[in-house]
């Protein structure tokens, strides 16, 4: 099953089309082009989307925020088939608590690969994640969670 997780943002957005074994594509485009593009394609493929969820902590939020909200629900109203799942349980998932960082999210996700030399690999000699950089980090541990949380349990009951 290939998945297209979508880490939204107020002008641009950061998506990973994964297979549940390797990224096999990734961008970050503006908002209306995913809608044309990276959208449009998932819906041809019947590809499962998967946004991350917008959640409120209590602190004041800007119109940035409600921006991002607007086209997370611009997102799910064009693929029409989708998943939500917050970032709490993305960093309890892969790091274990949910006070993780940025950063621990992208060396969980390096050390799941192979390390940072398999992972990454050099330009010569790429690995699977080559080339993935700021906000798609952030949708691939989307997919990566979605995956173990949703198939692979699925697969795997015991």
């Amino acid at each position: 099953m290939s998945i297209v997780a979508i880490d939204p943002g107020c002008d641009r957005s950061a998506w990973i089309r994964y297979d549940g074994r390797r990224v096999v594509g990734h961008g970050k485009e503006d908002n209306a082009e995913m809608l044309d593009s990276v959208l449009a394609q998932a819906v041809l493929e019947g590809e499962r989307v998967i946004i991350e969820q917008i959640a409120s902590y209590g602190m004041p939020v800007g119109a940035e925020v409600f921006a991002t909200v607007f086209w997370a629900g611009r997102f799910a109203q064009r693929v029409g088939f989708y998943d939500l799942m917050p970032r709490k349980a993305v960093k309890l998932h892969l790091c274990g608590q949910t006070k993780a960082k940025d950063s621990n999210i992208r060396q969980a996700l390096i050390d799941r690969f192979g390390g940072k030399d398999q992972a990454i690999g050099k330009k010569a000699t790429p690995g699977p994640l080559y080339g993935i950089k700021a906000d798609e980090w952030q949708a691939l541990a989307l997919a990566v969670t979605w995956h173990d949380l949703k198939v692979a349990n699925a697969r795997n009951p015991f």
